[in-house]
């Protein structure tokens, strides 16, 4: 019996210890996620300016042509694919991959190109043998857009080229700190844009023509539009980590009460043991 009570602390002390540092995690990635929503709260305006924009240039220059504008028979499919560096954040990954692997099904893995941004996804998509064509891993926990400029130039840039015909995002979608969304989305082609136009039409004057105007400005959106989408996932991160680090603390305490309760059954069984020993002793003696 006392070899159990010693086996018992030692396991409330463990347990303990873990606690500990789970809430600190919790803590931390609270702080994390604050700071990431605040980066995509100051993005969303320029992102929307420029949305809007060029939704009023697309109509006012219908006649224009672009790569990021045209729409033309798929062949392959682009898919870029943002995943965590690291676990401890309950199924945040596991739903990413889920989706991801159900949205290429039973492709050709030639039809197909995988842009990986997070070492989660890419080592799972790599040791299957699926067709990484680039990747971005150690983001920072508040990402800067110049840590995922070159993947962003280098996706955009595969697509005017005509590497693909069609470009997907998925990830982790962020709704609040407790719900977060794996989706699946398209972006590329950009042929909706016209239509997305919002209020009164603008009349724009340009220099030193239309067409130089959206060349310049439509690849920089299209990567505007990967770096939110990093910004999203990275919020759905921290907030996934916190949930799972909290409920983790949870369930340390409830273990340490039910090692408490079973210590103390311990040490009264010992003591009523004792007991009887006693009395059996001095019965003895009579």
């Amino acid at each position: 019996m006392p070899q159990n009570m010693r086996d018992i602390k030692r396991r409330i002390k463990s347990v303990r210890n873990t606690s500990q540092i789970t809430k600190a995690m919790e803590m931390v990635a609270a702080a994390k996620l604050r700071r990431v929503q605040d980066a995509v709260q100051q993005s969303k305006p320029y992102l929307a300016k420029m949305q809007d924009m060029l939704a009023n240039l697309s109509q006012s220059a219908r006649h224009v042509k672009h790569p990021l504008l045209a729409s033309r028979p798929v062949k392959r499919t682009g898919y870029l694919v943002i995943t965590a560096d690291r676990g401890l954040a309950g199924p945040y990954n596991a739903q990413v991959v889920r989706a991801a692997m159900q949205e290429f099904g039973k492709k050709d893995k030639a039809s197909f190109a995988i842009y990986a941004v997070g070492k989660r996804g890419r080592d799972y998509f790599r040791r299957r043998g699926f067709p990484v064509a680039a990747d971005v891993v150690d983001l920072a926990d508040s990402p800067t857009y110049h840590s995922i400029r070159h993947l962003a130039e280098a996706v955009v840039s595969a697509y005017e080229r005509a590497e693909f015909d069609e470009l997907y995002f998925i990830y982790n979608e962020f709704i609040n700190a407790a719900s977060q969304r794996p989706i699946v989305k398209k972006v590329l082609p950009l042929d909706s844009l016209a239509d997305e136009a919002k209020g009164p039409r603008r009349i724009y004057e340009f220099e030193p023509d239309e067409e130089a105007v959206l060349a310049a400005l439509l690849p920089r959106y299209a990567e505007t539009l990967v770096y939110q989408a990093v910004l999203d996932a990275k919020a759905s991160e921290h907030a996934a980590r916190m949930t799972a680090m909290g409920n983790a603390t949870d369930n340390a305490k409830e273990l340490i009460s039910d090692l408490t309760l079973s210590l103390n059954r311990a040490r009264q069984a010992a003591i009523t043991t004792q007991i009887a020993e006693i009395v059996g002793g001095a019965e003895a003696l009579r």
